[in-house]
């Protein structure tokens, strides 16, 4: 694998070791490294951990984050919705996950952010899945607009109620994908 990576093992060895500890690879009893299979109560208690986390952040954010945090977080937002028009769900994937971790760093709680993105990691294997049923149609606006609204607005418990919105409402498809498989 290392050569078709163009790394030496070494750098490769050490980047599958700290994906183990990130949970995001197990190392099966021959030694072998893979994936795991999330299941349906894991991914439950992963979505109420980041309601609770992201909730808070969000609340955070709406205190503390400055015109320019919100300004990157509309930018990720806008680029999210010309994914969605033209289809693009795996790159929407990508700025989906960058728009809640930089929300997490417009609340000024790094030790937080470090949190949820290990969470998001471990969510890694199935986020392919996030888009399987398309785009909500009862979504409108989009869940993120109402949270830089309410950021703009100082509101923290709209931050709050927006983003715990987007996360339970917004992970259907995975938890559909866990159910199924």
């Amino acid at each position: 694998m290392s050569e078709k990576f163009r790394i030496s093992m070494t750098p490769m060895r050490e980047a599958l070791l700290r994906l183990v500890v990130e949970k995001a690879l197990v190392i099966d009893g021959r030694g072998t490294v893979i994936v795991p299979k999330l299941t349906l109560a894991q991914l439950l208690e992963i979505r109420a951990i980041r309601m609770d986390l992201e909730g808070n952040s969000a609340a955070s954010a709406a205190r503390y984050a400055t015109s320019k945090e919100i300004g990157q977080l509309e930018s990720l937002q806008e680029r999210i919705s010309e994914c969605h028009a033209c289809k693009s769900f795996e790159d929407a994937v990508h700025l989906n996950t960058e728009f809640h971790l930089a929300l997490c760093g417009a609340a000024h709680l790094p030790i937080t952010r470090e949190i949820v993105e290990g969470l998001w990691v471990r969510c890694g294997p199935i986020l392919s899945h996030l888009y399987d049923a398309g785009v909500p149609a009862d979504w409108d606006p989009h869940p993120h607009i109402r949270i830089i609204e309410a950021l703009r607005r100082g509101d923290e418990d709209a931050a709050r109620g927006g983003i715990q919105y987007d996360i339970e409402m917004g992970g259907r498809g995975l938890l559909d994908h866990v159910r199924r498989s």
